[in-house]
């Protein structure tokens, strides 16, 4: 189940909003009451979108949530610069290539 925060953030750009700031745009609470998070303040200047409006964003934001996961994955694999600079140095431009995408091969987004 995607987060709440995803969910709001795939509203926003559906509705032309680039990025939602958490600490001043839109700000969320949990009371711990069982009841799970909930948009407390909302400063955007589109419309408060209703629960049900967000739930019809889950796929999009487990989509996008999933992809953030990969995307760190590749980053660790992909290691630092100056261990991609290496391996170019050691086995030629071509080896990089081919190791990078082998992890992007290893490691798929979805679309």
């Amino acid at each position: 189940m995607a987060s709440l925060s995803s969910k709001i953030i795939a509203y926003a750009n559906d509705k032309g909003v680039a990025s939602v700031d958490f600490m001043s745009d839109v700000l969320l609470q949990d009371d711990s009451n069982g009841q799970g998070a909930y948009i407390k303040k909302w400063n955007l200047d589109i419309a408060k979108p209703t629960d049900e409006q967000l739930a019809t964003y889950e796929t999009v934001a487990n989509t996008a949530e999933s992809n953030a996961n990969v995307i760190q994955t590749r980053k660790k694999l992909y290691g630092l610069p100056e261990k991609q600079l290496e391996n170019i140095i050691e086995n030629g431009l071509q080896a990089e290539i081919d190791r990078v995408n082998q992890i992007k091969t290893d490691n798929p987004k979805s679309e």
